[in-house]
């Protein structure tokens, strides 16, 4: 099957609204696969903020020490093809269609019995398939959204990955530990959680979710932390103590406390599926070679262009920090684009004090909040606002005002990310 055949098939299944918390029909094409995602050990990732990055971090970590990986996360920037990788290599086109190929009559089946089955549930069980064909010696998994009934959540979970928990999704719960219960759901009995500093409602739920399934809590702050950070050019340095030994002085070319973090949290999480301390220099290696695309990722100088993905309060605040901590400028232009059921009020409270002035977007997505809301929400709080149709219009303007030591923000969704670079990265 070519790939353009696949992926039109793949977006055919698109939801508009999601469908009601269910994994009867993963299970189902699971099942009918002979449950491939059972073949290989897992690390399975969720969380509000840092998911991405910690899951890319430790894929790169678990290749570094010897173990063919697949990752599995989203969504995409560019190609869906960035959701299925092995040791940094996407997917290749041809390859994801003849992979396509074999999973349609087990996906046509499940439709036709247990329910249509969704683009993300497909893409999952794509990379199931996909990373036992190939055999990966461990698959990380991000969570879509949730946990608890995320498609991923049917793999072992050897180890659960728990980043930060803030309100975000509304369909998870209207407060901290509402979400905390749906995330804490991918903790298994026996297995091992990593946990991140949480806010107090969010760790009640999730150490009661560890003692009911008797699975080993590794806390942030008590078995591991950050005990050391510079900044430093292109990134930071770090130290890390760890439930087994200390890693001192690495370099992560990451901006901010929160890359540092989730670099730390998948050190650990590595760590606990291998059961012994890291390699120094595989550790070293892994970590300087680190990307996280659309995340706080610096796309174009003079003006310097940044583009992060935060889409809810707790993001858009760490983003404030990291920059203020890594960059410096004379004006700083928001290019501001975000989602209907995000928290339009705490994001732009969070980013209105660094902003001089914005330039309010919409993605083509129809869950994209109209272009003159987003820019009221900045203009209401004394920053000079012009709106934009287009990502890449706003884009085009903002850098037609600045000037060579100013820096441009592009923020608010990652597809509003993705829109920005690809305008970018296709200029002549």
């Amino acid at each position: 099957m070519r790939f353009a055949e696949a992926l039109a098939e793949l977006e055919a299944r698109q939801p508009e609204h999601l469908p009601e918390p269910d994994l009867e029909r993963i299970g189902a094409l699971a099942e009918l696969l002979d449950h491939p995602q059972r073949t290989y050990p897992t690390i399975h990732v969720t969380g509000t903020n840092g998911k991405t990055t910690t899951a890319r971090l430790l894929s790169a970590l678990a290749c570094a020490h010897g173990l063919t990986t697949g990752l599995f996360t989203s969504p995409h920037l560019s190609s869906v093809t960035e959701r299925l990788q092995v040791c940094g290599e996407p997917i290749g086109e041809t390859e994801l269609g003849e992979e396509y190929e074999h999973l349609r009559p087990y996906l046509r089946s499940v439709d036709g019995t247990v329910g249509r089955v969704t683009y993300f549930e497909a893409l999952t069980a794509l990379a199931f398939l996909w990373f036992a064909d190939k055999p990966v010696g461990l698959g990380v998994f991000e969570v879509g959204m949730g946990g608890a009934w995320d498609a991923t959540n049917l793999v072992a979970g050897d180890v659960a990955v728990l980043c930060p928990i803030a309100l975000d999704h509304p369909e998870l719960g209207s407060t901290v530990a509402e979400v905390a219960g749906e995330k804490a759901g991918i903790v298994k009995p026996g297995k091992v959680a990593v946990v991140r500093d949480q806010p107090p409602e969010a760790l009640t739920v999730v150490e009661a979710r560890c003692r009911e399934v008797g699975a080993t809590l590794l806390l942030e702050g008590r078995e591991w932390a950050v005990e050391g950070r510079t900044p430093a050019i292109g990134g930071q340095t770090c130290s890390i103590r760890g439930p087994r030994v200390g890693y001192d002085g690495l370099f992560v070319p990451l901006f901010g406390a929160f890359a540092a973090h989730s670099a730390a949290a998948a050190v650990v999480a590595l760590e606990a599926l291998l059961d012994r301390p890291l390699e120094e220099g595989a550790t070293r290696a892994a970590l300087e070679q680190a990307t996280s695309p659309g995340r706080l990722e610096v796309i174009a100088r003079r003006p310097l262009v940044v583009l992060d993905g935060a889409h809810n309060p707790a993001a858009a605040e760490a983003l404030v920090a990291a920059l203020r901590e890594g960059f410096a400028w004379d004006r700083l232009h928001l290019v501001i684009g975000v989602f209907s059921n995000k928290d339009l009020d705490g994001i732009a409270e969070r980013l209105a004090p660094v902003a001089d002035r914005a330039y309010a977007c919409a993605t083509e997505s129809v869950r994209a909040r109209a272009v003159e809301e987003v820019g009221a929400a900045f203009s209401d709080r004394g920053v000079a606002t012009e709106g934009f149709p287009t990502v890449a219009a706003a884009l085009r303007a903002a850098r037609g005002a600045a000037s060579v030591r100013d820096l441009i923000l592009v923020t608010g969704s990652l597809y509003t990310v993705a829109d920005a670079r690809r305008a970018l990265l296709e200029e002549p």
